[in-house]
This record gives C-alpha cells, structure tokens and sequence, in this order.
C-alpha cells in the first residue's frame, strides 16, 4: 500500500456561514468514517487561514522569519488527509468524494519514502 496526500486546495475568503458549514462538516465525518472501514485513513487536519502562517526560511547563515504564507496567491492548503490505497486510481477515488462535498479542489501527492 502507498500513501497519499490529498490536499485541500480553498480559497482565502474565509469559512462559509454554520448553516452552510454544517451539512458539509457531517458529510466528510461520513467520508473520514468510509475511509476507517476500508482501511485507507492515515490521518487528517484542517488548518487555519494562511493568514496564520508564519515562514522560516535560511538565508545564507541567517534565519528569515516572516509572517504569513510563503506564496502569495489566492488559495492554499485549507487542511488535508494521508490515505493508504493500493494504487494511485484508490487515492483518486476517495479525492472525488471529498471534491464532490466541498466542492474546492484536491491536489493528490503520493508520500515520498
């Protein structure tokens, strides 16, 4: 079995209002459930803003610390799972079911190692 990354790709403009938020939130408690019983779950997070982030990155023999993301851009991670599939289609497979809820994208990135 390989793992997977699933990235949720979500736009910056914040989280949708609770009557939205809900349903969607009781969707992927399913989703993370049907993961458990097919043995695919590693793990999953959700992140807060990118606003959040804080960057360290070495500059010759100095450390750089700045605030927020590293790329500027519109969207970012929002959160993500690590999956066990037995190929590439498996991991596909359970990215569209996530798509399909939140209706955001969702990178897939096999783990190195």
């Amino acid at each position: 079995m390989a793992r997977y990354l699933l990235n949720i790709i979500q736009p910056d403009e914040g989280q949708p209002e609770p009557e939205v938020l809900e349903p969607i939130m009781a969707e992927l408690a399913v989703l993370n459930q049907d993961m458990r019983d097919a043995g695919a779950f590693v793990f999953t997070v959700g992140l807060h803003p990118a606003t959040t982030a804080t960057v360290v990155h070495a500059r010759g023999a100095d450390v750089l610390i700045t605030d927020g993301p590293f790329a500027e851009g519109k969207e970012h991670v929002g959160g993500f799972w690590i999956v066990e599939s037995p190929d590439l289609d498996a991991a596909l497979g359970w990215a569209g079911r996530a798509t399909r809820i939140l209706e955001l994208p969702i990178e897939v990135r096999p783990v190195a190692g």
